[in-house]
C-alpha cells in the first residue's frame, strides 16, 4: 500500500456512502491516534482493536444523524506522499472556519489544530474532517 492514510480515509468514506454501520481497517499507531481523535470529537460512535496475530484491525462504528446522513460530511487528505504539507505553529489551517477539525502529526504526537495552537507546535497536516 503506497499511502495508508488515504486508504484509511477512503475506507471510511466508502462505508458511509454504502450506509454501513461499521468498517474494518488495518491498524497502525497513526491510524489508532487518528481514530481516537475522531471518537473524542464525536465523528464516530466507538472503535475496537481486533488482534489477528499480525498488525491487527481497527473496527470503527460509524455515526449517522437522525435522518440517516453520515456525521462526517467530508474527509480530505492534505499532505500526500508526493507533496508533503507542513505548517508552523503560527499558520495552522482551519477547517470550515473552525467548525471542522484538522488532524496534524506533530513532534508531540497526533493532535487537532486547536490542540496544536494551544501548545504552540506545528507539524505535518494530515487531513481535514468536517
Amino acid at each position: 500500500m503506497f499511502d495508508p492514510i488515504s486508504d484509511y480515509l477512503t475506507r471510511i468514506r466508502n462505508a458511509q456512502q454504502a450506509g454501513h454501520r461499521r468498517v474494518d481497517i488495518p491498524a497502525s499507531k497513526l491510524k489508532r491516534a487518528m481514530t481516537k481523535i475522531l471518537l473524542d470529537k464525536g465523528y464516530i460512535n466507538k472503535f475496537i482493536n481486533i488482534d489477528d496475530g499480525k498488525q491487527g484491525m481497527l473496527r470503527l462504528f460509524l455515526k449517522y444523524d437522525a435522518y440517516g446522513q453520515p456525521v462526517i460530511k467530508k474527509m480530505k487528505r492534505r499532505s500526500k506522499p508526493g507533496l508533503r504539507e507542513y505548517c508552523g505553529s503560527d499558520n495552522i489551517p482551519r477547517a470550515l472556519n473552525g467548525l471542522g477539525i484538522v488532524i496534524l502529526s506533530t513532534s508531540r504526537g497526533v493532535m487537532t489544530d486547536k490542540e496544536a495552537r494551544k501548545v504552540k507546535v506545528g507539524g505535518e497536516v494530515l487531513c481535514t474532517v468536517y
